[in-house]
C-alpha cells in the first residue's frame, strides 16, 4: 500500500458578489456566485491574484448538499495565466448552513467544504500543475471565500 502525502501549494482569498438566483430546477436549486477581480494567491511555489470575469455555478441538491463548480484564473506575479476549474461539495447541519446563507460568521470547522481543483497551466515553471492531483479545503464568509490547496504526492 502506498499512502499519499500532501504538499501545501497556496492559500487564496477573494471577494464575492451577491448570489444571483436561477431558482428551482429539476435537480435542485441553482445560483451563480460571481467572483470579484483582485483576490490573492500566496504559496511557496506560486503567488499572484485571482482574475475577474469568473463565477461559481452552484447547485443545492434536495439533500441540502451544495455542489460547487467554479471556473476562474490566476495571474501569477511573474505574468503566467493559469486556468482553474474547482469542483466540490459543501454541507453541514441545517442550522449551520442556514447561518451561512444569511451571511453570518460561521467557523469553517462546523461544515464540510472540500473541492478538487484542476489546473491548466502553460508549459514552463508551472507545468507541474498539469501533472498532479490537488485537493482543497474552503471557508465561506458573508461576501468572501478562502481556499487552501494541496498537491497529492
Amino acid at each position: 500500500m502506498i499512502k499519499p502525502e500532501l504538499e501545501f501549494v497556496y492559500e487564496a482569498g477573494g471577494e464575492l458578489e451577491p448570489p444571483r438566483e436561477i431558482g428551482p430546477v429539476v435537480d435542485g436549486t441553482r445560483r451563480i456566485i460571481p467572483i470579484r477581480p483582485g483576490g490573492y494567491v500566496k504559496g511557496p511555489r506560486i503567488s499572484g491574484r485571482l482574475m475577474g470575469n469568473s463565477a461559481d455555478w452552484q447547485l443545492t441538491r434536495p439533500d441540502g448538499v451544495t455542489v460547487a463548480d467554479a471556473i476562474y484564473a490566476i495571474e501569477t506575479d511573474d505574468g503566467a495565466l493559469i486556468q482553474i476549474r474547482n469542483k466540490g461539495l459543501r454541507h453541514g447541519p441545517a442550522e449551520v448552513m442556514d447561518r451561512l446563507r444569511r451571511g453570518e460568521e460561521v467557523d469553517p470547522a462546523e461544515y464540510y467544504f472540500r473541492t478538487v481543483p484542476e489546473f491548466i497551466a502553460p508549459t514552463g515553471p508551472y507545468d507541474w500543475m498539469n501533472k498532479s492531483i490537488f485537493i482543497c479545503s474552503g471557508a465561506r464568509y458573508a461576501s468572501s471565500i478562502k481556499l487552501w490547496v494541496w498537491r497529492v504526492l
